[in-house]
């Protein structure tokens, strides 16, 4: 279908999202990227943010972590290691580990526990902030 593209969003537990759309808007290395069907091709890098999935005039929010995104005209796949749908997101356990991952980063840690925590807190942080924007 011309007025259509597919997505496809995949994280290490395995395909979050497979449906045709009529828009996606991602959190890209660049900014926010609006993608249609017959897009150029691209390849990017994927930011923890929030991505919108427009689909039958409604749209989807999305909590995403780190990845790589590839466009086709056709097809925009997305490999990532985070993506919940805002009515998924438990704000409780997102609050939660952002308490925990900002209590960590008092203490005395090396430079891989470091980013590990800190990419702990970007993930509830991103969980929380479209969770709180959407009121879902």
């Amino acid at each position: 279908m011309a007025n259509t593209l597919k997505l496809e969003i995949v994280t290490p537990d395995g395909t979050v999202y497979s449906e045709d759309v009529e828009m996606v808007t991602l959190p890209g290395v660049a900014g926010q990227m609006g993608i249609l069907p017959q897009h150029v091709p691209l390849i990017s890098q994927m930011v923890p943010g929030e991505m919108i999935v427009s689909r039958d005039g409604r749209d989807l929010f999305v909590a995403t972590g780190e990845g790589l995104i590839e466009v086709t005209a056709t097809r925009v796949s997305i490999l990532t290691d985070l993506a919940i749908p805002a009515d998924r997101i438990d704000e409780a356990k997102a609050e939660e580990a952002r308490q925990r991952a900002e209590a960590r980063l008092r203490e005395k840690l090396s430079g891989e526990q470091v980013a590990a925590v800190n990419a702990a807190l970007t993930r509830s942080l991103v969980q929380l902030r479209v969770k709180r924007r959407r009121h879902v």
